[in-house]
C-alpha cells in the first residue's frame, strides 16, 4: 500500500517563495494583489511571503502603483537584482569577451581582452600572463560597474567539457592560455565557475530567448570558424558520456578530401563548411573572399553572395546542400524536427540560407525538418553564459532544485 504524502510547512513555503521571486524576475515589480493573483495563494500566505522574502533581501518595496479603489496606493515589490552579481565569458583563440550582469541578467559592463600570438603555445609564462591580464580586467570591469564580489562566472570554450570531472579537452590545438584561465577565475575566492562548450551555450541562447523557444527539441548547427552542434532533446542540452555530443567537425561526409582522424577535422565535415572551406567554395564562384579564410572572411562572402543577387546564387546552393549533407545525418539519427543555423555563416546567410537549406535537406531525408536562421545574434555564447550562471545563482539563492 502506497502511503499519501502531503508537502513540508517548510517545503511549502520554499516552493511559495520560489514561484513569487521567479515571477517578480519574469514581470518585473509586482502588487501583493499581483502576486496573489498570479500564484493562486491566499493573501495572508503571499503576506507572508513577502515579508520573508524582504527579510532575506531578496525583495524590496521599491514604489506604489495607483489603483481604481479608495485607499492607500498599493505597494510595488520587486527582485533586488544587486543581491548577487555575475559573470560570462566566451573565450576564442585571440581573446575573450566578458559580460558582468546582475541577478536579474541584466548587463551591467562588457569587456574584450585580446591575446597576443605570442601567449597562444603551450602553457608557460606567457600564458600566465594573458590569464593574469584577463583576470584582471575582469575585476577591474565589474569594480567599475559597482561590483566587488562575483557569485558565479560561466564560461563558454572550444573543446570538449567531461561531464564528470569538468575538465576541458581539446578535440585540436588550443591556445595554452585557456587552461591558465580557467585555473585562475577557479582560484577567485567565493566565486563559482561554470565551463561548457561555447556551442551549448549558444544552443541554450536560442532555446531560451532565441530562434527556437517554441521547441523542446532542435539541434543548432553552428557555423563559424569550424562547425559544431547543440543538441537539445525533451528540453534538456544532451552531453554524452565524454561532453562530445555535437562534435560534428568530425562527421565523414562525401565530398571532402579524405577521411577524418582522431586528431584532425580536415577530411571530415569541417573539410565542406570550415570558413577556410566557404572562402576557397566563394572565389571558385567568382565571388570576392579573403584568402585568410577566417570566419569574418566567410562571413563577408555569403553577405557579398546575398548582395549579388543573381550571380551570388550558385554559390548559395552549393553551400546550402553542403550543409543538408551534414546536417541529413544528425536528422535521421536525431529527428529533431527543427533545425538553427547559428554563428558567423548561419547569421550571415539568414532567413534565405536557411530556406535554401531545408529544400535541399528534404531531398535528403525523408523525415521533415524546419530549418530556421539563429536570432540570437553574434552574442549568443555570451547571452548563454549569462542564462547559465543567472540559472545557478538562482538555485542558490532561490532553492530551486
Amino acid at each position: 500500500m502506497t502511503t499519501a504524502r502531503t508537502a513540508t510547512p517548510s517545503t511549502a513555503r520554499a516552493i511559495n517563495d520560489r514561484l513569487a521571486l521567479n515571477l517578480l524576475l519574469e514581470q518585473g515589480p509586482l502588487t501583493a494583489t499581483e502576486l496573489r493573483d498570479l500564484t493562486g495563494l491566499s493573501r495572508p500566505t503571499v503576506a507572508d511571503l513577502l515579508d520573508r522574502l524582504q527579510r532575506t533581501g531578496l525583495v524590496a518595496v521599491v514604489g506604489e502603483r495607483g489603483e481604481q479603489r479608495r485607499g492607500p496606493n498599493a505597494r510595488l515589490y520587486a527582485l533586488v537584482a544587486s543581491r548577487a552579481h555575475i559573470a560570462a565569458f566566451d573565450v576564442r583563440e585571440g581573446g575573450v569577451s566578458l559580460v558582468v550582469a546582475d541577478l536579474a541578467g541584466r548587463t551591467l559592463a562588457t569587456a574584450e581582452v585580446p591575446v597576443e600570438a605570442s601567449a597562444e603555445g603551450a602553457a608557460g609564462p606567457s600564458a600566465e600572463s594573458a590569464a593574469g591580464t584577463i583576470v584582471r580586467t575582469l575585476l577591474e570591469t565589474a569594480r567599475g560597474a559597482g561590483v566587488e564580489q562575483l557569485h558565479t562566472i560561466a564560461v563558454g570554450a572550444p573543446g570538449l567539457v567531461d561531464p564528470a570531472t569538468g575538465r576541458l579537452h581539446s578535440t585540436g590545438k588550443l591556445p595554452g592560455w585557456h587552461a591558465e584561465l580557467l585555473a585562475a577565475l577557479r582560484e577567485l575566492p567565493g566565486t563559482d565557475v561554470i565551463l561548457e562548450n561555447e556551442v551549448n551555450l549558444a544552443g541554450r541562447a536560442e532555446y531560451r530567448v532565441g530562434a527556437a523557444r517554441d521547441r523542446d527539441t532542435f539541434v543548432l548547427m553552428w557555423l563559424g570558424h569550424s562547425v559544431g552542434a547543440a543538441v537539445i532533446l525533451d528540453g534538456r542540452l544532451r552531453r554524452g558520456f565524454s561532453g562530445g555530443t555535437g562534435e560534428i567537425c568530425f562527421l565523414p561526409v562525401p565530398g571532402t578530401v579524405g577521411l577524418p582522424t582522431a586528431d584532425s577535422c580536415e577530411g571530415g565535415f569541417h573539410g565542406l563548411v570550415g570558413s577556410a572551406a566557404i572562402c576557397a567554395l566563394a572565389r571558385a564562384h567568382g565571388l570576392p573572399a579573403d584568402p585568410a579564410g577566417d570566419a569574418s572572411a566567410a562571413e563577408a562572402a555569403v553577405r557579398a553572395a546575398l548582395a549579388a543577387g543573381t550571380a551570388g546564387e550558385a554559390f548559395l546552393d552549393e553551400l546550402a546542400e553542403r550543409i543538408a549533407l551534414g546536417a541529413a545525418a544528425l536528422c535521421v539519427v536525431l529527428d529533431p524536427g527543427c533545425l538553427v543555423l547559428g554563428g558567423e555563416i548561419g547569421r550571415a546567410g539568414g532567413a534565405e540560407l536557411a530556406g535554401r537549406v531545408e529544400r535541399r535537406l528534404a531531398g535528403f531525408s525523408p523525415l521533415r525538418t524546419e530549418v530556421r536562421a539563429g536570432t540570437a545574434g553574434g552574442g549568443a555564447v555570451l547571452a548563454g553564459a549569462v542564462l547559465t550562471a543567472g540559472d545557478a545563482v538562482r538555485r542558490d539563492l532561490f532553492g530551486e532544485p
